[in-house]
């Protein structure tokens, strides 16, 4: 049995007539008839009656309208839906993001993705980059977003956007005074407060004390947390240092809470993970080619406020 034949079954048992029901479905009679008498042969049954030129449904015909009739309706159901997903009327996107890109980097392109397309769920877990990276591998999320790099050959990797690492400490420590501290004073002149093992925060610290000749698992760590808000509460009320993202140190460095300590660390990628051998959804393709324009404005707003900023200072 195809779709086309209950479409002309239900077309006919709705007129009881066979050139009205082709002349709704764009058939000839001849084409509409042949339908209708396959159908009857093929499971042995008869859905109408001949009288005459009339033609009159079976009590079997009628049983079977509603059935038809309600086939039809989840058919184009399921048509109108997948037109709606491919037009991003209708759907759900499932993303991971680590905790400071998932806090400071991605709730404004969310907001805009929402805006544009009211019609798609945004389910976000958060975690840190070792979890999204999994996730991404084992299906549980589409796109992933984390900090620095993962060896990970099953996916896909692009920088949707930069951040800096800052050395921060609370006010009365030695190195709030602006001293310019070296590679030696990191592992021998402080205590730490340290995200979890698996953080991309961490890592990234990690590999950059690596690059300047100190070995990592020669830094003091005092306390290991499992946020960036725990992190730099502990730094508050304590003698010891953190590194952590610029972006979630903002507000505690603006109230004085915290010091940023004079050490230049390298900047950081952020990156958009996808699975190289899963169909990506269209709204998946959207919510990428955003993260590139977004990328794009972010770079223009600070060119802007750079050239603002020369003004300004007569540079």
């Amino acid at each position: 049995m195809t779709f086309e034949q209950l479409a002309i079954f239900v077309a006919v048992a709705e007129r009881e007539h066979l050139t009205q029901a082709a002349e709704a479905i764009h058939l000839t009679p001849s084409a509409v008839s042949s339908a209708i008498k396959n159908l009857e042969a093929y499971y042995g049954v008869e859905l109408f009656h001949r009288v005459g030129r009339r033609i009159e449904l079976t009590e079997t015909g009628r049983s079977f309208l509603g059935e038809a009739k309600a086939t039809l309706a989840r058919v184009r159901s399921a048509e109108l839906m997948l037109a709606e997903l491919g037009g991003l009327q209708r759907g759900r996107l499932s993303l991971y993001a680590s905790q400071t890109i998932a806090s400071y980097w991605l709730p404004p392109l969310l907001m805009r993705f929402h805006r544009d397309y009211p019609g798609i769920e945004l389910d976000l877990t958060i975690g840190n980059t070792r979890t999204v990276t999994e996730a991404v591998v084992d299906g549980g999320a589409e796109l992933g977003f984390i900090e620095g790099e993962v060896d990970a050959p099953a996916l896909s990797m692009k920088i949707v956007s930069q951040d800096a690492l800052a050395i921060v400490v609370p006010p009365h420590h030695p190195w709030a005074d602006g001293r310019q501290l070296t590679a030696a004073d990191l592992v021998g002149g402080t205590s730490w407060v340290m995200r979890e093992e698996g953080s991309g925060t961490r890592s990234e610290f990690e590999n950059a004390v690596a690059k300047l000749g100190a070995a990592p698992q020669d830094l003091d760590v005092a306390l290991v947390l499992p946020s960036n808000e725990a992190v730099l509460s502990a730094v508050c009320v304590g003698q010891s240092a953190a590194a952590i993202s610029s972006a979630a140190a903002k507000a505690y460095l603006g109230q004085g809470l915290l010091v940023q300590a004079t050490f230049d660390l390298p900047a950081r990628s952020f990156r958009l993970l996808r699975h190289k051998e899963r169909h990506a959804s269209k709204a998946a393709q959207t919510l990428e080619a955003m993260c590139k324009n977004y990328r794009k404005s972010i770079a223009f707003d600070e060119d802007e406020r750079s050239l603002s900023l020369e003004a300004d200072t007569g540079a």
